[in-house]
């Protein structure tokens, strides 16, 4: 989701705390999402900037190509659930 988030614009923290929130009806812990975000920045899916007090985190070409991956998978996996609902 974060990653999905973020191929869409760059943003901080507490707006992709936002973000998910909406979608999951909880808003994550940053003692969660902080952690997340700096283990993706690790390895390569996201990269970040600080602008005054305020960090940005924007997806990389890595990130991007995991994201497709991921949706893919998705599709394979669960495509006929999808299908079938509808």
């Amino acid at each position: 989701l974060i990653l999905h988030l973020l191929s869409k614009k760059r943003m901080y923290g507490m707006e992709i705390a936002n973000e998910i929130g909406k979608r999951k009806a909880e808003v994550p812990n940053p003692g969660t999402l902080y952690p997340t975000l700096k283990e993706m920045e690790r390895k390569g899916l996201v990269e970040s900037v600080k602008e005054g007090n305020t960090r940005f985190y924007k997806i990389t070409a890595a990130g991007r190509e995991g994201l497709e991956k991921a949706k893919e998978f998705f599709v394979q996996a669960y495509g006929d659930i999808v299908l079938e609902s509808m």
